[in-house]
């Protein structure tokens, strides 16, 4: 098999939760430009329905299967709405969560995250929901038709993790130029994606004996028309001096879901710019 064979999903038919999101959106791209069709989740109906028909219109396959993460019967609702549409469910793409942003979108609507003396228990308990609840309710039904005969029990997991669930928070590059604080990374962002971290070892242990591979991708932070003094604190903790790009985590994530990480499960990406490796 040659080195572009591996890459290539051509039959393939992934799920992307989370799909229309900064990260989401770009995952749902670069496996369908891979051959792959894909089944894109999220709860915004009308802005999966506009994605899909974006790659559709490019002549990629792509499904709109808004679902709420958090409830098991929509997410039984939506994998067998994949399965009607293509039959197999190969890859699994865990890209949904809550992340408390610091971009001007999540600013102007006044989301600055407080002190962990007094963060809200709702809070806390929706985001435990969504990031290890909702991942686990998907796995748990996406995996049905992986071990199926017909696909000889083999898929490939990729749950999107964090540098914060492997390191905690440096909450200084939430500061202002003048010294003032107005928000906090806060602590149920740590705490779920270090969850994942050993949800994803799990599993990737559970399911030896088979073909299904459970892996994580951890992306380090990714400009999204962040403010000068935060793009600039964030930058001077990595080795290459910036923010992401967008499009710098694709090649790690069809990696990940390709034959070319055959040899692999259990394991972390890590695309943080040298975030993590000082």
């Amino acid at each position: 098999m040659t080195i572009q064979q591996k890459f290539d999903l051509t039959g393939k038919v992934a799920v992307v939760t989370g799909g229309i999101g900064l990260l989401g959106a770009e995952f749902c791209r670069t496996l369908a430009e891979a051959g792959a069709a894909v089944v894109i989740v999220d709860l915004n109906a009308e802005k999966c329905a506009a994605l899909a028909a974006d790659l559709t219109g490019q002549g990629y396959r792509a499904l709109a299967a808004p679902a709420n993460i958090t409830d098991p019967q929509s997410v039984q609702e939506m994998v067998q709405a994949a399965l009607h549409a293509y039959g197999r469910l190969d890859i699994l793409v865990n890209s949904a969560a809550l992340d408390p942003k610091f971009d001007p979108d999540a600013l102007a609507k006044g989301i600055t995250p407080g002190k962990f003396e007094d963060y809200p228990l709702e809070q806390w308990n929706a985001a435990l929901n969504v990031n290890l609840t909702g991942t686990f309710l998907v796995t748990q039904a996406c995996v049905q038709p992986m071990l199926s005969a017909s696909q000889g029990k083999k898929g490939s997991i990729i749950n999107i993790c964090s540098t914060y669930g492997l390191n905690g928070p440096d909450q200084r590059i939430y500061r202002k130029a003048d010294g003032s604080q107005p928000a906090f990374k806060p602590v149920y962002y740590t705490v779920t994606k270090a969850g994942i971290v050993g949800f994803t070892k799990y599993l990737a242990a559970y399911y030896m004996g088979t073909e299904i591979r459970v892996n994580m991708l951890t992306p380090g932070g990714v400009f999204n028309g962040h403010d000068e003094t935060f793009s600039a604190n964030y930058a001077a903790k990595t080795i290459l001096g910036r923010m992401a790009h967008k499009d710098e985590m694709n090649g790690a994530l069809l990696f990940l879901a390709s034959e070319a990480s055959s040899y692999m499960t259990g394991n972390n990406v890590v695309v943080d710019g040298g975030w993590t490796a000082w």
